[in-house]
């Protein structure tokens, strides 16, 4: 006789068929928590993705002004969305340009079939682009000489757009990259980082010698210092070793009143250049020096006042 209820289960069939039942039921609940989570991981990502994703229905449309003075909240917001997609065209640009630079150089455009032409395949980049993006001969060429130039200056923390690149690209062709950059950075150290124009550089490669010789290989810094050195001197008038007639004059002038006053009846200009020349060397008495050291300070600030006002 059984102590307890025998409720007909095998010894060990029954516990196992519950322990698979128990298992079942978590493993499908784990499952849905998983989907679940997978899910919302999946929404999550196609938000961020939405968000940052370019697109033309992302610009507002044109509408007219919302009054006058300040712009209202929803003018910001569509200021700020415009400012965007203003930004994103020079990012765009210099991705094109490496882009086609990229094809250019490993003739990937090799084994395509000619859009007009089937039995043949594509001979170079630029029918390449011309065909198949509708990217003219020049403006391939640009887009090719220039993303480098941005490329670097960007990561040197600058904010060049496409127009600024264009002007100083000459001077890669003509001297080194590193030399454009260079002129870039003159530019942004005299004026600031947010002051730099297409003008401004383009009126700077317009100064550079057209004999100017530099070392491709020098830092960049190094070499907008050479530039700006050069520049300098480019714009410094020649120095006349014939004194000026106004000066002349004065001095002609201020030697009748030392007659004056030592009672005598005139005083040569050769005797005024020694007892000038005569006090400027005197280390007892440095005033003349230092007067002389002075004007000259004075004059060297303005000429190089005048070396950057022709770059505005």
């Amino acid at each position: 006789m059984s102590d307890g209820f025998d409720l007909g289960w095998g010894e060990e069939d029954e516990p196992d068929q519950t322990a698979d039942t128990l298992t079942a039921v978590d493993t499908g609940r784990s499952q849905k928590q998983e989907a679940s989570q997978a899910k919302a991981i999946a929404e999550r990502v196609a938000a961020a993705v939405e968000e940052v994703r370019p697109g033309l229905d992302k610009i507002p449309d044109p509408v007219e002004p919302d009054g006058e003075g300040a712009l209202t909240p929803e003018e910001e917001k569509r200021f700020a969305d415009c400012n965007a997609g203003i930004d994103l065209h020079t990012t765009a640009w210099f991705m094109l340009g490496k882009s086609l630079d990229t094809v250019a150089t490993g003739r990937l455009f090799r084994a395509t079939p000619h859009k007009l032409e089937p039995e043949r395949c594509y001979e170079t980049i630029e029918e390449w682009a011309e065909v198949e993006k509708g990217i003219s001969v020049s403006r391939c060429s640009q887009l090719r000489a220039a993303w480098d130039i941005g490329e670097i200056l960007t990561a040197r923390g600058y904010e060049p757009n496409p127009g600024q690149v264009r002007e100083i690209v000459p001077v890669k062709k003509a001297l080194s990259r590193n030399a454009a950059i260079a002129v870039y950075v003159l530019v942004a150290d005299t004026w600031g980082k947010d002051k730099v124009t297409a003008e401004r550089l383009r009126n700077t490669v317009k100064m550079l010698p057209g004999d100017l010789k530099l070392d491709e290989d020098e830092d960049v810094d190094a070499l907008a210092r050479t530039i700006k050195g050069v520049l300098v001197e480019e714009l410094q008038p020649p120095v006349s070793r014939a004194i000026p007639p106004a000066v002349t004059r004065a001095v002609d002038q201020t030697a009748i009143k030392i007659a004056d006053a030592l009672n005598r009846p005139r005083i040569p200009r050769s005797e005024v250049t020694l007892r000038l020349m005569e006090a400027f060397a005197d280390p007892k008495d440095t005033t003349v020096y230092e007067a002389v050291l002075a004007r000259m300070k004075k004059a060297e600030k303005e000429a190089k006042k005048a070396a950057r006002k022709p770059l505005e």
